[in-house]
């Protein structure tokens, strides 16, 4: 169970009460495991599951495997991530869809109807847990169209400028910080990491970009 400060950052739980919050475990039947270092969380492939999980706490990792057993992280989760069938994209059918448990994580698990369907007493909390899964899912397909706007660029480096001018955006400034690994960058973009590492290095010699560990400014 969350403590009423990871709840304030959880998005699913977002303008609902603890008390509210609270009530709706028991409500929708909710689940809490326990996951460590690299144990499978969630396989999208699976038909048993139909469950939203939500990260407590610790930290987890979306990753596609395509046909030929190549890994690629397509999202990081932290405390407050989110994820479930219902809110992912499938890739190829020959591809696959797994949520990795990188750090020891604890997950709530509610499973997706208990969330769709008409509450009995018609309460308030229901709607607005409602309100905010429709809003997840917005963000989950925007967040999506500007990955494809990274992957459509041809060349690595118009990839990281693409990706970076993204950030700038969101920083509201021209300083900005990865929210992930530069292995991840390599990941996000789908490039190889070597070859993206010194496309880098000539941003930073030709004063395009400037970084110091994960803070990068574009100038």
């Amino acid at each position: 169970m969350l403590s009423q400060q990871e709840l304030e950052k959880s998005p699913l739980f977002q303008d609902i009460s603890y008390e509210d919050y609270r009530s709706l475990l028991t409500c929708f039947q909710a689940v809490q495991k326990s996951f460590r270092s690299d144990d499978l969380i969630y396989d999208f492939s699976s038909p048993k599951n139909d469950a939203v999980g939500i990260v407590e706490r610790g930290c987890a990792a979306l990753i596609r495997i395509d046909e030929e057993g190549v890994a690629t992280v397509m999202e990081e989760l932290g405390p407050g991530g989110v994820f479930g069938r219902t809110l992912a994209f499938a890739g190829s059918s020959g591809d696959s869809l797994e949520v990795v448990c990188q750090e020891p994580c604890d997950v709530l698990f509610i499973d997706y109807p208990h969330i769709l369907k008409r509450c009995e007493h018609a309460c308030n909390r229901h709607s607005v847990l409602v309100q905010n899964m429709l809003r997840l899912m917005s963000d989950k397909a925007q967040a999506l169209s500007q990955r494809v706007d990274v992957l459509s660029r041809r060349s690595i480096r118009e990839k990281l400028l693409c990706y970076f001018r993204q950030l700038s955006e969101q920083a509201g400034g021209n300083t900005f910080t990865l929210p992930f690994s530069l292995s991840t960058l390599a990941d996000y973009i789908a490039t190889d990491r070597s070859a993206m590492m010194r496309e880098l290095k000539r941003l930073r010699e030709e004063g395009i970009v400037r970084s110091d560990g994960r803070q990068f400014t574009l100038l």
